[in-house]
């Protein structure tokens, strides 16, 4: 897989539903110029791990904001089944689920399992100018911390270096 971190991002539009459920939308990355997105790709709707991470960022929807970033989740699944998983079990959230049914997204961010048809737990910090400063992808089991990706959000927007377990408000090097 080529590297991607300190590159454009690779374009992408894509079906997405409102995060209220109630609109069909689409998204792309041109929607995001201008402000830092963090967009994370899960596995499928209507499983276990994944709404808990999907809410878990939605609760934390200002603090992305008032660090000029907005959320993106990205699954394989259509916009209606998004929509559906917003109307039951998942409830409203603070942002769009995007859908990359053709699976042309994933494909491109190096997160898609090819034989399974669905992607990785895949996180990109992508800067207001299109490139991708973060990421992270790692394997379907484990939920991703809110609190790390506002640590390193915080963190490329400083400028700096960062030493290890560096947090907002502490010195750069």
């Amino acid at each position: 897989m080529e590297r991607i971190v300190g590159k454009k991002a690779p374009n992408f539009e894509m079906k997405a539903v409102s995060g209220d459920g109630q609109e069909f939308i689409k998204v792309k990355l041109d929607d995001y110029r201008g402000k830092w997105l963090v967009m994370f790709f899960y596995p499928l709707d209507f499983t276990f791990v994944c709404p808990t991470e999907i809410t878990g960022y939605s609760k934390r929807v200002d603090e992305f904001k008032k660090l000029n970033a907005e959320l993106l989740a990205v699954s394989t699944d259509s916009e209606y089944s998004h929509q559906a998983w917003i109307k039951g079990d998942l409830g409203k959230i603070n942002f769009p689920l995007a859908s990359d049914f053709t699976k042309t997204v994933s494909r491109d961010f190096g997160v898609l399992v090819e034989e399974e048809g669905l992607a990785l737990r895949g996180l990109f910090i992508i800067d207001p100018e299109g490139n991708v400063r973060y990421s992270v992808i790692h394997d379907l089991n484990i939920g991703r911390s809110v609190d790390e990706t506002l640590r390193v959000l915080a963190a490329l927007q400083t400028g700096g270096l960062c030493p290890i377990d560096w947090h907002p408000g502490e010195e750069t090097l």
